[in-house]
């Protein structure tokens, strides 16, 4: 009664009223989906947990949490993993394939022209004179 006396307090129960619900849908959509993502379940475990968040949400949720919440943070710790290191090996492959190849391979191929007699020693030196440069 008195939040309503003064309408700020109001304004302010409401909003933590609406914080509330939106944290504990957000709460909720990740447990589901943390059960449909987790590997080490089989299909009757994940039906039976989605049965009993769904049937349940509250004690659904808090039972989830509790058993496997170690375990969901983990798998989401690992999918971050994942994905950084699927990241770094596509920024890798994007600015490594514009490049040229190392000096040490330009001077390998020299030397394999040169055995094979397509280089003459002359236009060898100039040529790693050039890379070395």
């Amino acid at each position: 009664m008195l939040a309503y006396d003064y309408p700020i307090l109001g304004l302010l129960w409401t909003l933590l009223i609406a914080f509330l619900l939106i944290a504990w849908l957000m709460l909720v959509f990740r447990v589901i989906v943390d059960i449909f993502r987790s590997s080490d379940l089989g299909g009757f475990a994940k039906a039976l947990w989605a049965i009993f968040v769904v049937v349940l949400p509250w004690l659904g949720t808090l039972v989830y949490v509790i058993a496997r919440g170690r375990s969901m943070a983990q798998r989401d710790v690992d999918g971050a993993r994942a994905q950084e290191a699927a990241f770094r090996s596509y920024v890798q492959d994007v600015a490594g394939s514009g490049t040229t190849a190392s000096t040490a391979d330009e001077l390998a191929k020299l030397h394999d022209l040169r055995t094979q007699g397509v280089l003459t020693d002359a236009e060898f030196g100039a040529q790693k004179a050039r890379l070395l440069a």
